[in-house]
C-alpha cells in the first residue's frame, strides 16, 4: 500500500483528496531556488509538474492546474478559485478543462507557489495534475442522481483518486494515465477514452464495474476495449493496480515519448495478450494484499445537506418564454423526486472570479453546496429544489450565465491553444468564439441540428476532443508560395453520446483557419438540405459518405496567393500580425 496509509480521509466535500502543507512550503522553497540560479531548470520542470505547475508558450509565466475529482465542486472551493483568478490570474478569469480541471494561465512563478496555498486552504488539490502520473479522475457529474445508474460511483471514484496520489507506483511512468468513472451505459465521462474507464454494473447482487482499458485519442486515437466485463468493487483497485504495473514496467514506451501512452502497448499486443499479461501480473506477491476500498471511499451524503422546502419561490412573469428555453435545455430531474440539476452553460469554458462567487452563492442557497464540472467545460448544479428553478435561473442570468444551449450546437468546445500551450499551432480558442458566434447568428431552432457538436483543438493532440465531434478540427498550417496560413484538418461523424462512441472521418482538405465558420455554416446547411426525415447528423453522413461534405467547401480550401485583398487568411484568429508556425516542446511528457 502506497505512503497513503499515514493519511486519515474524511467524507467532507472538500477533502476528497489531501492537501499537505509541508508539500506547498516545499515548492515555495524550490521555486525560489530555481529563480535564485540555484537549481537546473530540467530538474525543476520535473518537481513543477508534479504539483500542477505547467509552462507556457510565453516564458517566466505558468499554467496551474487544479484538480476536481469527478468534477466535484463546493462554494467555499469557488470562491478560493475566484481569489486566485482575481489576484494571481492576469487574464482575472479560470478556465474549466474538458477533464473537470480548472486552469489559470500566465500566472509568474512566485504568484504561482502563492496560489497553491490558497488554493490548499480551500482543499483543492494540484498535486500530480500534470506530469507521467495518474491525472485527475473525472467522473460522470449526473452520478448519484442519474435515474438510469445501478449505483453511484462517486465513493469508487474518490477512493481510486486517493489511492494514486503520491503512490510510488504511479511517480514517473511512461506517460499520464487518464481514468474516467461514468454512472451508466450512457458514459457520460466518456470512458472510451481513457486508460481506465468504469462503468458499473451489479452481478448477483455484487456491485462492481465494466472495465476498459487502451483508450485514448490525439495520434491513433483508439476507443478503449473491454479488460473485464464484471470486476466486484472490492478487487477493483487491485486489477487497476495491475495494468498500472504492467504500464510503468513497459520499457519500450519510454523510447518514444510521443507514442508513450497506454493504447500503443495494448494496440501493439491487443487484448487478448494484454488481458493475459494482467492475469499473469494478477499472480504476483504484490497482488495478496487487501484491495477492498473500504477507508479510501468517499462517502458524501448529498442529500443529507439538500436544501429545505421554502413556503414561497418567485414565478416567471414577463420572461416566462426566456426562463422556459432555458429550462429545456439545461434542466433534467434527479431520481430523487422534487430535485434537479441545472446544466450550466459557460461560454469557452472561461469564469470570471464574480461568477465564481456568485455561483458559490447559488450552491450555498439552492444546491446543498454541490456542483461538478464537465467533460464539456460546463458546471451542473445539483439539489436544485423544483420550486427553485425560476430563482436559480434568475440568479444566473445575473451572473452571466442563465443562456440556454448547454451541451447544444452553440456550446462549442476548444483547447487554449495558442493562446498558452506550447504545442498550440492555431488559435483554437479564437475560432472557438467565431464559430459560436456565427452558430448564434444562425437561430438555429431545429431540434436535430440542436444535436450537433462542434470541437476544436489546436493541435493533433486533442485536448478539445475534436476526434469525438460530430464537426471537429484540429490545428494545422498551410503554404501558399512562401508565406504560412493557420489552418485545420477537418473531421465529421464523430460521437460520444449514450454509449455510442466512434472516432470522425477526417476529410481529404486542409481549411484555412478563417473559413471554419464558413465550413460549418456550409457543412449544417447541406445536412438540414438533403437528410432524411427524422435523420440525425451522423446517419446522414454514414448515408452520404465523406464527399459531399468535400464538396460542399471545395472553393473554401484554396486560399490563393498572399495580397492585400486577403491578407486577413494569412493572420490567426485574434491576432494581429501575419502568422508563423512557433511550437515549442511540450511539457507533458518530461
Amino acid at each position: 500500500m502506497p505512503e497513503a496509509e499515514t493519511i486519515i480521509y474524511t467524507n467532507h466535500p472538500e477533502k476528497v483528496l489531501p492537501v499537505l502543507q509541508e508539500e506547498l512550503k516545499d515548492f515555495e522553497t524550490e521555486a525560489t531556488r530555481f529563480l535564485a540560479g540555484q537549481m537546473e531548470e530540467l530538474q525543476f520542470i520535473g518537481y513543477r509538474l508534479k504539483q500542477g505547475v505547467y509552462g507556457q508558450r510565453q516564458p517566466n509565466v505558468q499554467m496551474i492546474r487544479v484538480k476536481l475529482p469527478f468534477g466535484g465542486v463546493t462554494p467555499a472551493q469557488l470562491e478560493a478559485l475566484a481569489e486566485v483568478a482575481e489576484k494571481y490570474a492576469p487574464l482575472r478569469k479560470g478556465h474549466i478543462t474538458t477533464r473537470q480541471n480548472i486552469q489559470f494561465h500566465h500566472i509568474p512563478l512566485k504568484g504561482a507557489a502563492e496560489a497553491l496555498f490558497v488554493l490548499g486552504r480551500a482543499g483543492l488539490s494540484t498535486r500530480e495534475a500534470c506530469g507521467n502520473t495518474v491525472r485527475n479522475v473525472t467522473g460522470d457529474p449526473w452520478a448519484g442522481v442519474n435515474p438510469e445508474e445501478p449505483f453511484d460511483p462517486t465513493p469508487y471514484a474518490g477512493a481510486f483518486a486517493r489511492y494514486w496520489l503520491r503512490n510510488p507506483l504511479s511517480q514517473l511512468l511512461p506517460r499520464k494515465f487518464k481514468v474516467a468513472f461514468s454512472s451508466s451505459d450512457a458514459d457520460t465521462a466518456i470512458t472510451g477514452i481513457h486508460d481506465l474507464g468504469f462503468i458499473p454494473r451489479i452481478q448477483d447482487g455484487v456491485k462492481g464495474f465494466r472495465v476498459v482499458t487502451g483508450g485514448g485519442l490525439s495520434i491513433m486515437p483508439r476507443n478503449a476495449c473491454v479488460l473485464r466485463e464484471f470486476v466486484p468493487v472490492d478487487d477493483y483497485l487491485r486489477l487497476s493496480e495491475a495494468v498500472v504495473r504492467i504500464f510503468e514496467k513497459a520499457d519500450e514506451l519510454r523510447k518514444n515519448r510521443a507514442k508513450a501512452r497506454l493504447k500503443f502497448l495494448v494496440d501493439r499486443v491487443g487484448i487478448e495478450e494484454f488481458r493475459r499479461m494482467v492475469d499473469e501480473e494478477l499472480t504476483g506477491t504484490w497482488s495478496q494484499g487487501d484491495f477492498r476500498p473500504g477507508r479510501l471511499l468517499f462517502i458524501d451524503d448529498e442529500e443529507a445537506s439538500a436544501p429545505g422546502r421554502r413556503p414561497y419561490y418567485d414565478q416567471p412573469n414577463g420572461d416566462r418564454r426566456e426562463f422556459v428555453a432555458f429550462a429545456a435545455s439545461a434542466v433534467r430531474p434527479q431520481k430523487q423526486q422534487g430535485f434537479s440539476t441545472v446544466h450550466v452553460k459557460v461560454r469557452q469554458g472561461d469564469l470570471k472570479p464574480g461568477q465564481f462567487r456568485g455561483l458559490a452563492s447559488i450552491l450555498r442557497d439552492y444546491c446543498g453546496g454541490r456542483a461538478r464540472t464537465t467533460v464539456q467545460q460546463n458546471i451542473v448544479l445539483r439539489w436544485v429544489r423544483d420550486e427553485s428553478l425560476y430563482e436559480v435561473w434568475q440568479r444566473l442570468v445575473a451572473i452571466g450565465l442563465g443562456e440556454p444551449g448547454a451541451h447544444e450546437v452553440t456550446d462549442v468546445v476548444s483547447c487554449p491553444g495558442t493562446d498558452s500551450c506550447k504545442l498550440g499551432i492555431t488559435s483554437s480558442m479564437g475560432l472557438n468564439r467565431s464559430i459560436q458566434e456565427r452558430l448564434e447568428s444562425l437561430h438555429i431552432s431545429d431540434e436535430l441540428t440542436r444535436k450537433i457538436r462542434v470541437k476544436m483543438s489546436g493541435c493533433p493532440n486533442s485536448c478539445g476532443q475534436h476526434h469525438i465531434a460530430n464537426i471537429g478540427f484540429h490545428g494545422a498550417a498551410m503554404k501558399a508560395g512562401d508565406r504560412q496560413l493557420p489552418a485545420y484538418h477537418v473531421f465529421v461523424g464523430g460521437t460520444y453520446e449514450n454509449g455510442d462512441f466512434r472516432i470522425g472521418t477526417q476529410l481529404k482538405v486542409r481549411l484555412p483557419a478563417r473559413r471554419g465558420p464558413d465550413a460549418v455554416q456550409r457543412f449544417i446547411a447541406l445536412y438540414q438540405r438533403e437528410r432524411n426525415p427524422g435523420e440525425e447528423f451522423n446517419a446522414f453522413f454514414d448515408r452520404v459518405g465523406s464527399a459531399p461534405f468535400e464538396r460542399e467547401i471545395s472553393d473554401l480550401v484554396v486560399p490563393g496567393e498572399f495580397s492585400e485583398d486577403n491578407r486577413s487568411l494569412f493572420i490567426d484568429w485574434e491576432r494581429g500580425d501575419l502568422y508563423q508556425v512557433q511550437r515549442g516542446e511540450g511539457e507533458c511528457a518530461i
